[in-house]
């Protein structure tokens, strides 16, 4: 019903985002807490003999040493730099949309690393791994105002919060490193399953506890306006569909470490029936998801999307109704199961008219 991902947690960075930070992926905030990862970071009073005890930094890995990420001050937050490489652009010469993902989930593992989670549960607690369970994913909402380019910089913030029992929600904010400009923003909502019966389980206070610590005091959203996309319901997209793709079968790339495909996979799959005239004059600004099932790697799917209805979809900020659905067009997407046709992941993308230089 859900994938796998990253737990949820929070990053920003230390210093302004146009200026070098120096030597600023070492500086960490140290915690009443302190897992077992970042006391690597910390200086601690070591006794080297009987009668002698001296101070003795410990080396951080050669990842701490070469990855441009950090957290804040208040260790409550985190944020890196990636560099756009000529692999992850398309066919607009830009960073794609599993390029902007990829890098969602990247810099989510990296924080939870920085924290000390584990990295062998994909970001697990103590108790959490003691217990056999697991974070998965449940929604995902991505907003990309400007794709960066082969070369960009793009800086990456990202932060956790709890959800109550329910469980977490980790938000990021993109940035064009060079300007600061805010080029994205992105919200995910995670809930803890159990590995081996496969059930979702009500966050415990324990776990709660663990990762409470490592969260903003008052509520922080990326996406803090009222009626925000990120909130909208996804419509049930009806037979028969516009347009569809057929037979997906996952690759044995799209398998995370867990054997499960990886939760970008189903970005991909969602845009595979997407008429191509659009995909010719538009430019993909927003994708919903919302996960509902576990695909495994045998498992062969369908892709369905149709234009969604004028009358389900929210109007533009500005302008009249005919002119904002004449700039912008949004669509339903299903993908499910080709056999039993059990529903595995339900979207919506909405997509801009691509500007055309006279």
């Amino acid at each position: 019903m859900l994938l796998r991902g990253t737990f949820p947690a929070c990053n920003v960075a230390v210093s302004d985002c146009t200026q070098p930070q120096k030597n600023n992926q070492f500086s960490h905030s140290f915690f009443n807490f302190t897992p077992r990862r970042q006391k690597s970071l910390f200086s601690a009073s070591v006794v080297r003999t009987n009668e002698q005890k001296k101070e003795v930094a410990f080396e951080p890995s050669l990842a701490d040493r070469l990855r441009l990420g950090s957290l804040t001050d208040d260790g409550l937050s985190y944020k890196e730099k990636f560099i756009v490489r000529c692999y992850e652009v398309g066919i607009n010469k830009t960073a794609t949309v599993e390029t902007i993902a990829n890098l969602l989930q990247e810099v989510g593992c990296n924080h939870a690393q920085s924290v000390g989670f584990s990295t062998d549960g994909f970001a697990t607690t103590l108790t959490m791994r003691k217990l056999h369970l697991i974070w998965v994913t449940a929604r995902m909402h991505i907003e990309v105002y400007k794709y960066p380019a082969w070369s960009d910089v793009v800086e990456i913030e990202t932060w956790c919060q709890s959800e109550g029992r329910i469980g977490t929600r980790r938000d990021w904010i993109l940035k064009d490193y060079a300007t600061c400009e805010v080029i994205g923003r992105a919200t995910s909502k995670w809930v803890m399953m159990n590995q081996d019966t496969r059930r979702l389980q009500k966050v415990t206070d324990d776990v709660h506890e663990e990762y409470l610590v490592f969260c903003p005091k008052e509520l922080r959203l990326a996406f803090p306006e009222e009626n925000n996309n990120s909130l909208k319901k996804i419509s049930k997209l009806e037979d028969p569909a516009h347009y569809s793709r057929l037979g997906l079968v996952p690759r044995r790339a799209d398998l995370d470490m867990n054997q499960h495909v990886n939760n970008v996979t189903y970005i991909g799959w969602v845009l595979e029936s997407m008429p191509q005239d659009i995909i010719d004059t538009h430019e993909l600004q927003t994708i919903t998801l919302d996960y509902r099932r576990e695909c495994q790697h045998d498992d062969v799917v369908n892709s369905l999307t149709s234009l969604e209805s004028f009358e389900d979809s929210a109007l533009g900020t500005n302008g009249s109704a005919t002119a904002a659905r004449e700039i912008n067009k949004s669509f339903l997407h299903l993908v499910r199961l080709s056999g039993d046709g059990l529903e595995i992941n339900r979207a919506r993308t909405e997509w801009k008219k691509k500007f055309v230089k006279s």
